[in-house]
């Protein structure tokens, strides 16, 4: 069971809890209190001003409110309704956090980075179903996006966006190929990369114009690909000692990490449905190991 149907039964329980409360519960204890107000002044009007309850006030107050107060199985049910039904609303139609699990972003994303991701930019999607509900922007290359693993949808997977439908990718000899051109890369100076203890090339990548870091050229690793899945549409690519090519079948993407000599991507397991897309990330608010690291990113 995942956490967004979780999330719906709360919201569903304790919505139930607080709409009884208004209509039913609420109007029974407030009957409660104003018959022990009534009752408390009956009382001191029978024993007279002389033995008339000094408190009086103080006294009534609590009486009501003691009447007024509700059962401990409502306080942890509708007390908790508006809190958990917005927080309901933002993550399933606004923003959803994701933390970081594996250094196949690097050094976009560290292991550890507490990510935002934008839930609506690319459409709203119903709760649970993922069917869509609105038409939102197209994905475009580069961007930096969540969505459901397509061999195993309970686990969400954190790549970017190289083809889109109709592209032909092509990753040989550790270049990359989209439609024919060659992706420009510059050299940057080697990346240090603290999980592994060890120094990667590190080159900036033009994505039609939107740039973005990326490790490769371990000599460690050989550009062809070991272990390819099968995935549907997989006549779709051809694999050689070089690397691999692909044609983007409709409505699919292909997706890689950017630390590319070390992420099992679409090279290994396929295309990613568009019906899979969770939505776009773009902030890092926390890294617990380095406050350095919060903000937005490519």
């Amino acid at each position: 069971m995942n956490f967004a149907l979780i999330l719906l039964i709360l919201v569903i329980v304790t919505g139930i809890a607080w709409v009884l409360d208004k209509l039913v519960f609420f109007p029974q204890r407030k009957r409660a209190a104003e018959a022990a107000v009534t009752e408390f002044d009956r009382q001191q009007e029978c024993v007279g001003e002389r033995f008339a309850d000094e408190n009086a006030d103080q006294t009534r107050a609590r009486r009501r409110d003691e009447k007024l107060r509700q059962p401990w199985w409502l306080e942890y049910t509708a007390s908790f309704f508006p809190v958990i039904l917005a927080v309901f609303v933002v993550r399933s139609f606004v923003v959803e956090p994701f933390k970081i699990p594996s250094g196949s972003m690097v050094p976009t994303l560290l292991v550890g980075d507490f990510i935002l991701v934008n839930k609506y930019d690319y459409g709203l999607l119903m709760p649970i179903t993922n069917t869509k509900m609105t038409q939102g922007r197209p994905l475009q290359r580069g961007d930096v996006v969540v969505f459901r693993y397509p061999k195993d949808e309970s686990v969400d997977y954190i790549k970017r966006v190289i083809g889109l439908p109709g592209d032909t990718v092509a990753y040989e000899d550790k270049k990359l190929t989209i439609n024919g051109k060659p992706v420009p890369e510059t050299p940057q100076p080697d990346y240090f990369d603290e999980e592994r203890v060890g120094y990667a090339k590190q080159f900036t990548e033009d994505l039609d114009g939107r740039k973005n870091n990326i490790l490769n050229n371990n000599p460690q690793v050989p550009p062809f690909v070991i272990g390819a899945d099968d995935f549907p549409f997989r006549d779709n690519c051809v694999y050689n000692s070089q690397g691999v090519t692909c044609k983007v079948p409709p409505g699919h993407y292909f997706m890689m990490g950017d630390n590319r000599d070390n992420s099992a991507d679409s090279r290994y397991w396929g295309f990613v449905p568009d019906q899979n897309i969770v939505g776009r990330a773009f902030f890092i608010w926390m890294n617990f190991s380095n406050l350095k690291r919060i903000g937005s990113f490519e």
